[in-house]
């Protein structure tokens, strides 16, 4: 049995996050960040073109970056190192959609002192005991690898009470990954209608978020946030496990409360999605228009 010597000369695997920070090192691609600089703006200008996602923007000739579309493709590096680099850091999903802007704005780090409260009222039924269902809205299969390894000897979710559910009635939160395609938004109403109060939903990745590379189109919805109320962003192309776990921690109020936040308790099927009818009808541009169901 070759596996006792090996796992005893290994000795414990399984990180201690959150009891303990935890990293991938110095040099892993988590995620985008912009240095304060003195921009060029014609170089600005070439990055905003060559972001593939629109991710970038200049406001005010100060560029900016939403991580809720980024994919980390890492052009913005490429064309600017200067101004755009990765970081290494993976605690960046945020309860607030606009915190996902970088640099924040002021308005949107205030928002936070608002909802980390309604977010521990919320979620403090569910103990130390939470369960998650899982429901893929037309992923490209990345983001699914990223969740699987939650459950492995490494990151062990279940050491914190953290467990998946194949049913929907035994679920405290709905683990959304994929650009929200047309032909799911019937399951995924029905697996919001079966979840018991208080249901908590999380958008795992770009697509989830924004719709990543496919956006909204006459097959996608262009994310999740059309269809319902989202309470964690957790951005990533994909999403790493530790990313993963810190924005389960965040929905479930289990990290230092100055960190955490939620939307407010509004009904959960929100907007008019895509259906499945609205296929075979898109604009001359090839997307759906804004005013159909």
């Amino acid at each position: 049995m070759p596996w006792i010597p090996r796992g005893l000369r290994n000795g414990i695997v399984t990180s201690r996050y959150p009891q303990t920070q935890d990293s991938y090192g110095e040099n892993f691609r988590a995620a985008i960040v912009i240095r304060p600089h003195q921009y060029d703006l014609t170089i600005a200008k070439k990055v905003v073109d060559a972001c593939p996602t629109n991710a970038i923007s200049l406001n005010e000739n100060m560029p900016s970056l939403d991580r809720g579309r980024c994919i980390l493709c890492g052009r913005c590096e490429e064309l600017y190192p200067d101004a755009f680099q990765f970081d290494s850091g993976f605690e960046i999903a945020s309860a607030n959609r606009g915190q996902l802007i970088v640099p924040s704005l002021e308005e949107t780090d205030s928002l936070l002192a608002d909802t980390k409260k309604e977010l521990a009222q919320r979620v403090k039924a569910l103990k130390r005991s939470v369960h998650i269902r899982h429901i893929d809205m037309g992923s490209d299969g990345a983001d699914e690898w990223e969740v699987a390894a939650l459950t492995n000897p490494v990151y062990d979710v279940q050491r914190l009470g953290v467990y998946f559910t194949a049913s929907p009635r035994h679920a405290d939160l709905l683990l959304v990954t994929g650009v929200g395609t047309v032909g799911m938004v019937s399951s995924l109403e029905k697996t919001l209608d079966s979840m018991p109060d208080p249901k908590i939903v999380v958008a795992a990745g770009v697509d989830a978020i924004s719709g990543g590379l496919i956006g909204r189109g006459y097959a996608s919805n262009g994310g999740i946030s059309k269809m319902v109320k989202v309470d964690v962003f957790v951005p990533g192309s994909p999403p790493t496990p530790f990313g993963l776990l810190y924005g389960i921690l965040l929905a479930t109020a289990r990290i230092p409360i100055w960190r955490a936040g939620t939307c407010s308790g509004a009904p959960r099927i929100m907007g008019k999605p895509l259906k499945q009818a609205d296929f075979g009808r898109p604009r001359d541009d090839g997307y759906l228009s804004e005013e159909n169901p």
